[in-house]
């Protein structure tokens, strides 16, 4: 595969094996610190490696795609980064991993880099750890639309809501709504939601994320994340309020992504809910009743941007 500037190929090993030390040792064990005897371990000979090279054949950046499923050792030299090298990258392995049948891959992602693996449809789980002193946290993304992500499920305590709602944020791409009657403090006012939120609002030139809210006067007084990240960034984020009848009587609440996930609440005070990450028929139900009111809420006036 050929892009502007370099190219990504097929590593052979131990044929290339000094091109990926040339990328994996002045990244992982001189800039990050990672002993050798953690970086080279007994996966490499087996694993499906790629490598990015500049014009002239030098490489500039290698991943790994190991027999266990897992992408890793994704390293680009530090006069490359920002260039799309590193996307690049990791679609050749996606696509690897695809024409090998995987259901899915995972990876373990450098906390600082979850974002970029989020744009790519990766969704963390689990807690934060400590891998070669650097905290990581797991990453999948599924390859194909299976059973799993079609189920529907149900859940009644907020730990599950809020799991299950940080998928469906963390899975939208350009487009994400969300109904609510506070703002959800418990939900949406945490480091991993708000994360999640900015992420895919600087992640995509045209992203979008439209918020209904009933009442907003307690996320107001008590300085709501999500209405801060809506002043700085009033070209992706939108506020609007609820004021009409008989839209104030709605009881329910909801999270859509634009790729057919969705969580809902019948009522929006509570935990219990239902989801699906791939349920297109019902987000769009949901979407269309979301636009309907939108279109009769105000603009939250109150919020002024910050410079």
């Amino acid at each position: 595969m050929s892009t502007q500037g370099f190219r990504i190929e097929t590593a052979r090993y131990p044929e290339d094996l000094a091109d990926l030390r040339a990328v994996r040792e002045p990244v992982f064990i001189i800039e990050q610190a990672v002993p050798v005897e953690l970086e080279w371990d007994e996966l490499d000979p087996l694993s499906h490696h790629v490598l990015a090279r500049d014009a002239q054949g030098a490489a500039i950046g290698t991943a790994r795609l190991t027999p266990q499923q897992s992408i890793g050792r994704m390293a680009v030299l530090h006069h490359w980064r920002g260039r799309g090298v590193g996307a690049a990258l990791l679609q050749a392995l996606i696509a690897q991993a695809r024409a090998r049948g995987y259901a899915f891959v995972e990876l373990h992602a450098q906390t600082h880099a979850i974002g970029f693996y989020e744009r790519f449809g990766f969704a963390a789980f689990g807690p934060e750890y400590d891998e070669a002193g650097i905290p990581h946290r797991s990453m999948r993304l599924m390859l194909n639309e299976d059973a799993d992500e079609r189920a529907l499920r149900e859940v009644d305590s907020a730990a599950e809501l809020a799991d299950l709602s940080l998928t469906v944020l963390r899975a939208g791409r350009r487009e994400l709504v969300i109904y609510t009657r506070d703002l959800d403090p418990a939900l949406l006012d945490n480091r991993e939601a708000l994360d999640a939120l900015r992420g895919f609002a600087t992640g995509a030139r045209d992203a979008m994320l439209r918020v209904l809210v009933q009442d907003l006067r307690r996320a107001v007084q008590e300085g709501h994340g999500l209405i801060t990240l809506a002043q700085r960034l009033s070209s992706h984020v939108s506020i609007r309020v609820v004021e009409t009848e008989p839209d104030l009587q709605y009881a329910a609440g909801f999270i859509l992504n634009d790729q057919g996930g969705y969580v809902f609440r019948p009522i929006a005070t509570r935990p219990e809910a239902s989801a699906c990450l791939r349920d297109r028929a019902r987000q769009r139900q949901l979407l269309s009743y979301f636009n309907e009111v939108w279109e009769r809420a105000r603009p939250a006036s109150e919020l002024r941007p910050l410079s």
